[in-house]
């Protein structure tokens, strides 16, 4: 059997690693490789996919566009209106959302409930993220975003999830920084060389914040949250949990997670080592 994430670009995917350690840790002889679909030729690929498809990881920007040529989506997914998971079950594909999963697990912490949120984005991860915080059970949730409409937007996700969140646009800088000094949980879904616009942001001292850049860690929001005492947690551990989802999706077994992590920080020393 052979398992895939698609997206484009996707040669930096961490997935193949993940997955690989994942079947390794389970006795299955299966594989899992990386393959660049545009939007243009998803419809093409999905058709064409071979016999032994064991299922695929989606990344961006396929999330949405998926949707359109699968035979069945979950609830969550829907409601999010995003797919990452795909799995095929008797001549059915259906679509499955994980990163609400990663993010719900890379975040939560011993003390409960977060009173205060803060999403930065508006886009699929975004309506993750809002559903995410939705079951760590936020009271006020804020987006800060350059747009908040649109196809694939956390409104539409708002709108179908029958929840709000306080919008603020990206350029009230002096609104949006009195927000972040507030929160109890930040959730940065955007690029880092977006993200870092708010690294000088007052956050709290013990506040939780998610930056889902994994790539050339750490980015400068994280530098600087943690340098203001905030617990800080890199988009690592999001990938982490939600590739354990889909590994019980596509195998209905358990992996070790730990031989996954391990997995995963092996290579990216050896990123760094090479960089």
């Amino acid at each position: 059997m052979r398992g895939y994430v698609i997206g484009h670009p996707v040669a930096h995917s961490l997935s193949p690693i993940l997955h690989r350690a994942a079947y390794a840790s389970l006795g299955l002889d299966h594989e899992f490789e990386a393959v660049d679909v545009t939007a243009e030729r998803l419809p093409q690929w999905v058709q064409s996919r071979p016999s032994s498809f064991l299922g695929c990881a989606v990344t961006m920007p396929l999330k949405q566009v998926i949707i359109g040529v699968l035979d069945a989506v979950e609830p969550l997914a829907e409601a999010v209106g995003a797919v990452n998971t795909v799995v095929p079950s008797a001549g059915v594909l259906a679509g499955f959302n994980t990163d609400v999963h990663g993010i719900v697990q890379a975040v939560q912490h011993e003390q409960g409930h977060y009173e205060t949120a803060v999403i930065v984005g508006g886009r699929a991860t975004a309506s993750s993220a809002l559903a995410a915080l939705g079951q760590l059970g936020a009271r006020e949730i804020w987006t800060i975003a350059r747009s908040f409409g649109g196809p694939g937007s956390i409104t539409l996700a708002e709108n179908r999830m029958g929840v709000s969140t306080r919008h603020v646009p990206w350029r009230n800088r002096r609104q949006a920084l009195e927000v972040l000094a507030r929160a109890d949980v930040v959730i940065s879904t955007v690029p880092r060389s977006v993200a870092d616009e708010w690294a000088d942001a007052p956050f709290q001292s013990g506040a939780t914040v998610l930056d889902v850049v994994y790539e050339d860690w750490p980015t400068a929001l994280a530098t600087q949250a943690h340098a203001r005492g905030a617990r800080v947690v890199s988009g690592h551990e999001m990938l982490l949990h939600q590739a354990v989802q889909q590994v019980e999706l596509m195998t209905g077994k358990s992996p070790d997670i730990r031989a996954m992590r391990q997995a995963m920080d092996a290579a990216m020393d050896h990123v760094g080592r090479n960089s």
